[in-house]
């Protein structure tokens, strides 16, 4: 179905803009995220200079992620797309190629270290407040490429949106401090928070891997069942853009509670941004433990 809509919508690409004519009708760059939190990113860094669209939205899921011809005839027009990378967005390629997308591409997590989750390459790298300032860098540098004259707006916003990162990070880490390393266990819907596990000490565990393009199997969610009880774990978390009923189930088979909502993947709700959501996850997760 993908292949087929890709294949039909290529027919009308030779209508779309070129590059030099990526702009909206007040003069900012058009600019194409591959979802919402990296569309947040390139907001913070672009400032009035830009227009972003998310090709995925809030509350929506990547990894599941179907084109739209509206999405075709968006990444046709603009100026530069930014993708996550580290095989987060497998649709990415096929859907610019289909595009005929002649602008700049940048893969926002390039110089990360990836970190590996059964066998896998996380893709989740934003979860992690030091990968950020390689992100913002990155876009920074993306985004005066193809707008030279706005460098200074770019240089400006990126360290104020840094020195936030930076106090996230501070806090973050103060109100892990406050739980003790024993209780930082945490069950959640699918491994999405290596990299916040990494930069805080925290052990995070789920019924599916890094992707959700698959549900579990029997002998994952039976693995993970006898895990919460052994631990006698009292809360676990689902996601914004996750299937609740899995986790619906295992807290009638453990007596463990639903400790809340977190985000990973997408924003949503009164989460705007990825500072709302470090904060958010962070409270919520801290809050269960104590």
């Amino acid at each position: 179905m993908f292949n087929k809509l890709l294949t039909i919508l290529t027919l009308s690409a030779g209508l779309l803009a070129s590059p030099s004519q990526a702009q909206t009708e007040g003069g900012k760059l058009e600019v194409i995220a591959s979802f919402s939190i990296l569309a947040d990113l390139v907001k913070q860094v672009g400032g009035a200079r830009v227009e972003v669209t998310a090709l995925v939205g809030e509350n929506s899921d990547a990894h599941v992620y179907q084109p739209k011809p509206a999405d075709v005839a968006r990444i046709g027009k603009a100026r530069l797309i930014v993708i996550n990378g580290l095989g987060f967005e497998g649709w990415a390629d096929r859907l610019v190629k289909s595009s005929r997308f002649q602008g700049d591409r940048l893969v926002a997590s390039r110089g990360v270290k990836a970190l590996k989750v059964r066998n896998a390459i996380d893709p989740h790298a934003w979860q992690d407040p030091d990968n950020i300032k390689i992100y913002i860098d990155n876009i920074r540098q993306a985004l005066i490429a193809v707008d030279p004259a706005g460098s200074a707006d770019y240089n400006a916003q990126s360290a104020a949106f840094l020195a936030e990162v930076e106090k996230i990070n501070k806090d973050v880490k103060a109100a892990w401090e406050a739980i003790p390393r024993e209780k930082r266990k945490i069950i959640t819907s699918h491994d999405a928070f290596a990299y916040y596990a990494d930069a805080f000490n925290v052990i995070f565990t789920s019924p599916q891997g890094v992707s959700t393009e698959s549900e579990p199997g029997a002998r994952d969610v039976a693995v993970l069942i006898r895990q919460i009880k052994q631990e006698n774990a009292k809360a676990i978390f689902v996601e914004n853009m996750s299937n609740r009923r899995l986790m619906d189930s295992i807290v009638a088979e453990t007596g463990a509670k639903i400790g809340g909502t977190l985000y990973s993947d997408a924003l949503g709700g009164e989460v705007k941004t990825w500072t709302d959501m470090m904060r958010h996850n962070t409270r919520m997760l801290t809050e269960a433990l104590k």
